[in-house]
Protein backbone atom coordinates (compact mmCIF):
# COMPACT_ATOMS: atom_id res chain seq x y z
CA UNK A 1 0.00 0.00 0.00
CA UNK A 2 1.76 3.41 -1.02
CA UNK A 3 1.76 6.02 1.74
CA UNK A 4 4.54 8.79 0.00
CA UNK A 5 2.07 11.11 -1.11
CA UNK A 6 0.99 11.95 2.73
CA UNK A 7 4.78 12.37 3.81
CA UNK A 8 4.65 15.92 3.59
CA UNK A 9 1.99 16.42 6.14
CA UNK A 10 2.49 13.45 8.14
CA UNK A 11 6.22 14.16 9.48
CA UNK A 12 6.73 13.53 12.24
CA UNK A 13 3.44 12.27 13.28
CA UNK A 14 4.11 8.66 12.38
CA UNK A 15 6.67 8.24 14.68
CA UNK A 16 4.39 10.00 17.80
CA UNK A 17 2.10 7.24 17.55
CA UNK A 18 2.50 3.30 18.65
CA UNK A 19 0.22 0.51 18.87
CA UNK A 20 -0.71 -2.00 16.18
CA UNK A 21 -4.86 -1.21 16.72
CA UNK A 22 -5.77 0.93 18.80
CA UNK A 23 -9.37 2.72 19.86
CA UNK A 24 -9.91 6.12 21.49
CA UNK A 25 -13.12 6.74 23.06
CA UNK A 26 -15.01 9.37 24.94
CA UNK A 27 -18.34 11.05 25.23
CA UNK A 28 -19.12 14.47 24.73
CA UNK A 29 -19.89 15.20 28.45
CA UNK A 30 -17.16 14.95 31.43
CA UNK A 31 -20.15 12.10 33.13
CA UNK A 32 -23.04 11.25 33.53
CA UNK A 33 -23.94 14.03 35.80
CA UNK A 34 -22.87 16.91 33.55
CA UNK A 35 -24.97 15.15 30.41
CA UNK A 36 -27.88 15.22 32.56
CA UNK A 37 -27.23 18.66 33.58
CA UNK A 38 -27.33 20.16 30.10
CA UNK A 39 -30.50 18.31 29.12
CA UNK A 40 -32.25 19.01 32.05
CA UNK A 41 -35.43 21.28 31.38
CA UNK A 42 -35.12 20.30 27.66
CA UNK A 43 -36.99 18.91 25.15
CA UNK A 44 -35.45 15.34 24.65
CA UNK A 45 -31.82 14.39 25.49
CA UNK A 46 -28.68 14.67 23.04
CA UNK A 47 -26.20 12.29 23.22
CA UNK A 48 -22.57 12.48 21.22
CA UNK A 49 -19.70 10.36 21.29
CA UNK A 50 -16.31 9.88 19.36
CA UNK A 51 -14.24 7.36 18.77
CA UNK A 52 -10.45 7.19 17.10
CA UNK A 53 -9.17 4.00 15.86
CA UNK A 54 -6.06 3.29 14.18
CA UNK A 55 -5.31 0.63 11.59
CA UNK A 56 -1.50 -0.98 10.92
CA UNK A 57 -2.20 -4.45 9.84
CA UNK A 58 -4.11 -3.16 6.01
CA UNK A 59 -7.52 -4.37 7.17
CA UNK A 60 -9.86 -1.00 6.24
CA UNK A 61 -12.93 -2.98 6.93
CA UNK A 62 -12.07 -4.61 10.72
CA UNK A 63 -10.73 -1.24 11.44
CA UNK A 64 -14.38 0.52 10.09
CA UNK A 65 -15.85 -2.19 11.68
CA UNK A 66 -14.39 -2.25 15.51
CA UNK A 67 -15.00 1.75 15.25
CA UNK A 68 -18.37 1.37 14.82
CA UNK A 69 -19.18 -1.38 17.24
CA UNK A 70 -17.21 1.25 19.78
CA UNK A 71 -19.56 3.87 18.98
CA UNK A 72 -22.90 2.10 18.91
CA UNK A 73 -21.95 0.24 22.33
CA UNK A 74 -21.42 3.74 24.12
CA UNK A 75 -24.66 5.33 22.95
CA UNK A 76 -26.67 2.23 23.63
CA UNK A 77 -30.57 2.92 23.18
CA UNK A 78 -30.70 6.53 22.13
CA UNK A 79 -31.99 6.90 18.42
CA UNK A 80 -29.14 6.90 16.45
CA UNK A 81 -29.51 10.67 14.14
CA UNK A 82 -26.21 10.53 12.00
CA UNK A 83 -22.37 9.22 11.77
CA UNK A 84 -19.61 11.44 10.98
CA UNK A 85 -16.37 9.98 9.01
CA UNK A 86 -13.39 11.11 9.06
CA UNK A 87 -10.57 8.25 7.28
CA UNK A 88 -7.62 8.33 5.98
CA UNK A 89 -7.20 5.16 3.91
CA UNK A 90 -5.37 5.78 0.61
CA UNK A 91 -7.74 4.73 -2.83
CA UNK A 92 -11.11 3.96 -3.48
CA UNK A 93 -11.31 0.01 -2.79
CA UNK A 94 -9.60 0.69 0.72
CA UNK A 95 -11.66 2.90 1.66
CA UNK A 96 -15.10 0.95 0.41
CA UNK A 97 -13.72 -1.31 2.48
CA UNK A 98 -13.99 0.59 5.64
CA UNK A 99 -17.60 1.91 4.64
CA UNK A 100 -18.60 -1.61 4.30
CA UNK A 101 -16.84 -2.14 8.20
CA UNK A 102 -18.70 1.28 9.31
CA UNK A 103 -22.04 -0.36 7.60
CA UNK A 104 -22.01 -3.63 8.82
CA UNK A 105 -22.61 -2.15 12.27
CA UNK A 106 -24.61 1.04 11.93
CA UNK A 107 -27.57 1.69 9.29
CA UNK A 108 -25.97 3.04 5.89
CA UNK A 109 -28.56 5.61 5.10
CA UNK A 110 -26.72 7.54 8.67
CA UNK A 111 -23.38 7.55 7.64
CA UNK A 112 -22.25 10.87 6.32
CA UNK A 113 -18.16 12.05 6.17
CA UNK A 114 -15.66 12.97 3.86
CA UNK A 115 -11.76 11.54 3.36
CA UNK A 116 -8.97 13.70 5.31
CA UNK A 117 -5.99 14.13 6.25
CA UNK A 118 -5.99 12.37 9.34
CA UNK A 119 -8.64 12.70 12.61
CA UNK A 120 -7.85 14.04 16.16
CA UNK A 121 -10.12 13.67 19.48
CA UNK A 122 -9.76 14.78 22.89
CA UNK A 123 -7.72 11.27 23.02
CA UNK A 124 -5.17 11.41 20.89
CA UNK A 125 -4.08 11.85 16.97
CA UNK A 126 -3.90 9.80 14.31
CA UNK A 127 -2.64 9.70 10.24
CA UNK A 128 -2.67 7.50 7.68
CA UNK A 129 -5.14 4.21 7.86
CA UNK A 130 -7.19 5.90 10.50
CA UNK A 131 -11.11 6.20 10.91
CA UNK A 132 -12.76 8.77 13.45
CA UNK A 133 -16.84 8.64 14.12
CA UNK A 134 -18.83 11.10 15.58
CA UNK A 135 -21.82 9.46 16.61
CA UNK A 136 -25.34 11.73 16.83
CA UNK A 137 -27.66 9.98 19.00
CA UNK A 138 -31.00 11.25 21.08
CA UNK A 139 -34.34 12.78 20.86
CA UNK A 140 -33.58 16.56 21.01
CA UNK A 141 -31.52 16.57 18.04
CA UNK A 142 -32.77 15.92 14.29
CA UNK A 143 -30.23 15.54 11.26
CA UNK A 144 -31.36 16.18 7.52
CA UNK A 145 -29.23 15.54 4.64
CA UNK A 146 -28.71 16.82 1.24
CA UNK A 147 -26.41 15.44 -1.47
CA UNK A 148 -25.24 16.87 -4.70
CA UNK A 149 -22.76 15.76 -7.24
CA UNK A 150 -21.30 15.69 -10.34
CA UNK A 151 -20.52 19.70 -9.05
CA UNK A 152 -18.12 19.79 -12.15
CA UNK A 153 -15.47 21.55 -10.78
CA UNK A 154 -12.37 18.78 -9.93
CA UNK A 155 -10.97 19.14 -12.69
CA UNK A 156 -11.08 22.81 -12.84
CA UNK A 157 -8.06 24.91 -11.68
CA UNK A 158 -8.96 28.38 -9.84
CA UNK A 159 -5.96 30.09 -11.86
CA UNK A 160 -7.69 29.01 -15.01
CA UNK A 161 -11.27 28.98 -14.40
CA UNK A 162 -12.21 31.11 -11.02
CA UNK A 163 -15.69 32.59 -12.88
CA UNK A 164 -16.92 29.34 -14.23
CA UNK A 165 -16.40 27.90 -10.60
CA UNK A 166 -18.03 30.87 -8.48
CA UNK A 167 -21.25 29.99 -11.01
CA UNK A 168 -21.14 26.50 -10.46
CA UNK A 169 -20.04 26.47 -6.79
CA UNK A 170 -23.26 28.95 -6.44
CA UNK A 171 -25.34 27.09 -7.57
CA UNK A 172 -24.28 23.71 -6.00
CA UNK A 173 -24.31 25.48 -2.53
CA UNK A 174 -27.88 26.82 -3.11
CA UNK A 175 -29.05 23.18 -4.85
CA UNK A 176 -27.92 21.56 -2.11
CA UNK A 177 -29.60 23.47 0.83
CA UNK A 178 -32.21 23.59 -1.15
CA UNK A 179 -32.93 19.87 -0.57
CA UNK A 180 -32.82 20.08 3.33
CA UNK A 181 -35.96 19.35 5.35
CA UNK A 182 -35.94 22.97 7.42
CA UNK A 183 -37.25 23.50 10.86
CA UNK A 184 -37.62 26.80 13.02
CA UNK A 185 -34.92 25.14 15.27
CA UNK A 186 -32.26 25.09 12.31
CA UNK A 187 -29.23 25.58 14.51
CA UNK A 188 -25.80 24.37 12.69
CA UNK A 189 -25.27 23.19 8.76
CA UNK A 190 -21.21 20.72 8.48
CA UNK A 191 -20.60 21.09 4.98
CA UNK A 192 -18.44 18.59 3.45
CA UNK A 193 -17.44 18.64 -0.44
CA UNK A 194 -14.66 17.93 -3.01
CA UNK A 195 -13.67 21.65 -3.54
CA UNK A 196 -10.34 22.38 -1.62
CA UNK A 197 -8.98 26.07 -1.21
CA UNK A 198 -9.73 28.34 -2.41
CA UNK A 199 -12.73 27.17 -4.52
CA UNK A 200 -14.97 26.04 -1.17
CA UNK A 201 -15.67 29.89 -0.65
CA UNK A 202 -17.83 29.96 -3.13
CA UNK A 203 -19.48 27.10 -2.58
CA UNK A 204 -20.19 28.38 1.30
CA UNK A 205 -21.31 31.88 -0.54
CA UNK A 206 -24.04 29.55 -2.16
CA UNK A 207 -25.28 27.84 1.08
CA UNK A 208 -25.36 31.44 2.61
CA UNK A 209 -27.68 32.85 -0.59
CA UNK A 210 -30.13 30.74 0.90
CA UNK A 211 -29.82 30.51 4.70
CA UNK A 212 -28.28 34.35 5.03
CA UNK A 213 -24.95 35.61 6.10
CA UNK A 214 -24.68 34.93 10.03
CA UNK A 215 -26.36 31.46 9.66
CA UNK A 216 -23.89 29.44 11.88
CA UNK A 217 -21.91 26.80 9.31
CA UNK A 218 -18.95 24.41 9.68
CA UNK A 219 -16.71 21.74 7.77
CA UNK A 220 -13.90 20.80 5.77
CA UNK A 221 -12.86 20.24 2.09
CA UNK A 222 -12.11 16.20 1.19
CA UNK A 223 -8.39 15.16 0.22
CA UNK A 224 -7.38 16.78 -2.45
CA UNK A 225 -4.93 14.33 -3.50
CA UNK A 226 -5.19 12.13 -6.38
CA UNK A 227 -7.44 9.20 -5.52
CA UNK A 228 -8.37 10.72 -2.22
CA UNK A 229 -11.19 13.72 -2.80
CA UNK A 230 -14.27 12.08 -1.80
CA UNK A 231 -17.62 12.52 0.31
CA UNK A 232 -19.53 10.01 2.06
CA UNK A 233 -23.28 9.94 1.73
CA UNK A 234 -25.46 7.32 3.30
CA UNK A 235 -22.46 5.31 3.41
CA UNK A 236 -21.72 5.64 -0.49
CA UNK A 237 -18.02 7.85 -1.78
CA UNK A 238 -18.74 10.15 -4.07
CA UNK A 239 -16.09 12.43 -5.85
CA UNK A 240 -16.30 15.93 -7.47
CA UNK A 241 -19.46 16.03 -4.78
CA UNK A 242 -20.90 18.09 -1.11
CA UNK A 243 -22.76 16.76 1.71
CA UNK A 244 -24.68 19.17 3.74
CA UNK A 245 -26.30 18.37 6.91
CA UNK A 246 -28.38 20.31 9.12
CA UNK A 247 -28.62 19.76 12.95
CA UNK A 248 -32.15 20.86 14.57
CA UNK A 249 -32.66 21.04 17.82
CA UNK A 250 -33.03 22.81 21.82
CA UNK A 251 -29.32 23.43 21.86
CA UNK A 252 -26.75 26.21 21.33
CA UNK A 253 -23.59 26.65 19.06
CA UNK A 254 -20.66 29.08 19.73
CA UNK A 255 -17.97 29.32 16.73
CA UNK A 256 -14.95 30.73 16.06
CA UNK A 257 -11.77 30.33 13.81
CA UNK A 258 -8.31 31.01 13.33
CA UNK A 259 -5.45 31.41 10.50
CA UNK A 260 -1.55 30.72 10.75
CA UNK A 261 1.38 29.14 8.74
CA UNK A 262 4.34 28.81 10.77
CA UNK A 263 4.86 26.75 13.51
CA UNK A 264 4.59 28.67 16.82
CA UNK A 265 1.58 30.99 15.26
CA UNK A 266 -0.31 27.19 14.32
CA UNK A 267 -0.05 25.90 17.93
CA UNK A 268 -1.22 29.77 19.34
CA UNK A 269 -4.02 30.22 17.01
CA UNK A 270 -5.26 26.59 17.74
CA UNK A 271 -5.15 26.88 21.76
CA UNK A 272 -6.77 31.16 21.05
CA UNK A 273 -9.63 29.41 18.83
CA UNK A 274 -10.69 26.81 20.77
CA UNK A 275 -10.47 28.87 24.21
CA UNK A 276 -13.25 31.30 22.24
CA UNK A 277 -15.48 29.35 21.48
CA UNK A 278 -15.54 27.64 24.19
CA UNK A 279 -15.76 30.81 26.41
CA UNK A 280 -18.92 31.92 24.00
CA UNK A 281 -20.77 29.05 24.79
CA UNK A 282 -23.40 30.13 27.44
CA UNK A 283 -24.67 26.46 27.91
CA UNK A 284 -23.02 23.71 29.08
CA UNK A 285 -20.95 22.57 26.43
CA UNK A 286 -21.57 19.12 24.92
CA UNK A 287 -18.65 18.56 22.63
CA UNK A 288 -16.61 20.45 19.92
CA UNK A 289 -15.87 19.70 16.29
CA UNK A 290 -12.72 21.07 14.99
CA UNK A 291 -12.12 21.51 10.95
CA UNK A 292 -8.10 21.86 10.66
CA UNK A 293 -6.18 22.74 7.82
CA UNK A 294 -3.51 19.98 6.43
CA UNK A 295 -1.16 22.41 5.88
CA UNK A 296 -1.23 24.00 9.20
CA UNK A 297 -0.37 20.65 10.70
CA UNK A 298 2.72 20.45 7.73
CA UNK A 299 4.13 23.29 9.06
CA UNK A 300 4.57 22.20 12.84
CA UNK A 301 7.73 21.10 14.14
CA UNK A 302 6.32 18.64 16.15
CA UNK A 303 2.65 17.84 14.92
CA UNK A 304 1.32 16.53 18.48
CA UNK A 305 2.03 20.32 19.45
CA UNK A 306 -1.34 21.83 18.16
CA UNK A 307 -3.14 19.17 19.34
CA UNK A 308 -1.70 19.61 23.05
CA UNK A 309 -2.67 22.93 22.59
CA UNK A 310 -6.32 22.02 21.93
CA UNK A 311 -6.49 19.95 24.42
CA UNK A 312 -5.42 22.34 27.07
CA UNK A 313 -7.62 25.13 25.97
CA UNK A 314 -10.66 22.71 25.89
CA UNK A 315 -9.48 20.55 28.74
CA UNK A 316 -8.90 16.64 28.80
CA UNK A 317 -13.04 15.74 29.13
CA UNK A 318 -14.67 17.64 26.54
CA UNK A 319 -14.78 15.71 23.61
CA UNK A 320 -14.00 16.63 20.37
CA UNK A 321 -14.17 15.14 16.71
CA UNK A 322 -11.33 16.56 14.72
CA UNK A 323 -10.03 16.08 11.10
CA UNK A 324 -7.78 17.86 9.02
CA UNK A 325 -8.51 19.22 5.17
CA UNK A 326 -7.62 20.91 2.12
CA UNK A 327 -10.19 24.21 3.03
CA UNK A 328 -12.28 25.09 5.87
CA UNK A 329 -15.16 26.34 6.83
CA UNK A 330 -15.94 28.27 9.62
CA UNK A 331 -15.96 32.09 11.03
CA UNK A 332 -12.66 33.47 8.99
CA UNK A 333 -9.57 35.12 11.49
CA UNK A 334 -10.36 38.49 12.82
CA UNK A 335 -7.93 39.97 10.61
CA UNK A 336 -10.43 38.86 7.20
CA UNK A 337 -13.57 38.80 8.87
CA UNK A 338 -16.64 40.59 6.62
CA UNK A 339 -18.69 42.72 8.52
CA UNK A 340 -22.41 41.32 9.01
CA UNK A 341 -20.94 37.56 7.55
CA UNK A 342 -19.83 34.86 10.52
CA UNK A 343 -18.56 32.23 8.18
CA UNK A 344 -16.45 31.76 4.97
CA UNK A 345 -14.91 29.27 3.31
CA UNK A 346 -11.09 29.03 3.64
CA UNK A 347 -7.13 27.77 3.57
CA UNK A 348 -4.74 27.87 6.54
CA UNK A 349 -7.34 27.96 9.32
CA UNK A 350 -8.37 25.76 12.12
CA UNK A 351 -12.13 26.33 12.57
CA UNK A 352 -13.83 25.29 16.33
CA UNK A 353 -17.44 24.49 16.97
CA UNK A 354 -18.98 24.14 20.27
CA UNK A 355 -22.79 22.82 20.96
CA UNK A 356 -24.00 23.30 24.20
CA UNK A 357 -27.15 23.48 25.91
Amino acid sequence: MTQSFYHTFLAGLVAAIVGVTWCLAGTMHANDADREAANEGRIGSILMHTVLVEDQDDQPMAAGEAAARELMAAIGDAPLQAVLVSECFEDLPWKQQLLQGIGSVIPKERIFGSSTYGSFTQRGTAGFDSVSLLGIAGDGISVSAALVTEMEVARLTFEDSEPLIKERLHAVGKQLTDKLQRTDQDRLMILLADAHSPKNKYLVEGVQQVVGPDFPITGGSANKNAGQTYVYFQGKAYADSAVALMLSGDFQVSLSGRKAMENDQVIATAKDGAAEALAKMTGQPLGVLAFNCAGRRGRLHRPEDEWTAIRQALGEDLALFGCYCAGEVGPLDPSEQVPGVLVGGSGWHVMFTVLGR
